[in-house]
């Protein structure tokens, strides 16, 4: 039953986040494909990012963007540790609740992102 109204919060916080507008995200707005891996994206849209592979796996995150960085906490609905293995191993960005990353570059078509040496780069998709 737990699980129920795990889902149900996790539905109505979409919902809201949905209602945002998507300029609250500014320049990141939009899906931003991981330029070395054909599989993985990251959203942005309101203060919501999602962190996507094809196989229909996804993690949700708050993001702010503050000046050159860029703070994200992810949450996991079932608490899964495959939830933190794609972030954190896959995606390579840690920790899972609290990843801070610098925005090197960003323009219409293309996001870099960099920590302790680091870097990821995004092509707008």
């Amino acid at each position: 039953m737990a699980k129920y109204y795990k889902l149900l919060a996790v539905g109505c916080w979409l919902l809201a986040a949905s209602c945002q507008e998507g300029k609250d995200a500014g320049d990141l707005l939009g899906q931003w494909r991981l330029t070395d891996k054909e599989d993985m994206y990251v959203n942005f849209s309101g203060h919501i990012a999602e962190f996507r592979k094809n196989n229909g796996q996804s993690v949700f995150a708050k993001f702010q963007h503050t000046g050159d960085s860029l703070f994200m906490q992810c949450s996991s609905i079932y608490k899964e540790k495959r939830d933190t293995t794609m972030v954190e191993d896959e995606y390579g960005m840690k920790p899972f609740t609290n990843i801070r990353v610098r925005i090197e570059a960003l323009d219409d078509d293309h996001l870099t992102l960099s920590k302790g040496g680091q870097r990821w780069l995004f092509e707008k998709y």
